[in-house]
């Protein structure tokens, strides 16, 4: 996945609003005016980071250590960083994003 293709699937959630909160080389997608998902544009390998349960997020790190990462200037204990190295697929990339949206969609 690329850019374009990851900004898609995220702007295709119900009631994802796009921001730029932290510059204009981060886009950040919330729902409910909580974030889900961040993406720096300037990253090579591209990565991004998603909110996660914490138990899965530590398990996640162990099975893919050079893929999955502590979430990168964000809470480590529910964040993950995810580089798009291809390691993961394109279905394991998205499931980590369906997956973040849910869990800050939920809350209100």
């Amino acid at each position: 996945m690329n850019i374009e293709s990851l900004r898609d699937f995220v702007l295709s959630f119900p009631n994802v609003e796009e921001t730029t909160p932290f510059g204009p080389d981060t886009l950040v997608y919330k729902v409910n005016g909580k974030m889900f998902f961040l993406m720096g544009l300037d990253n090579d390998p591209l990565q991004f980071n998603v909110k996660c349960d914490p138990d899965e997020a530590v398990e996640l790190r162990e099975i893919y250590p050079q893929s999955v990462l502590p979430g990168y200037h964000m809470n480590k204990k529910h964040w993950n960083t995810v580089v798009v190295d291809g390691v993961l697929s394109s279905k394991q990339l998205q499931d980590f994003i369906k997956k973040s949206y849910q869990l800050v969609s939920k809350k209100k």
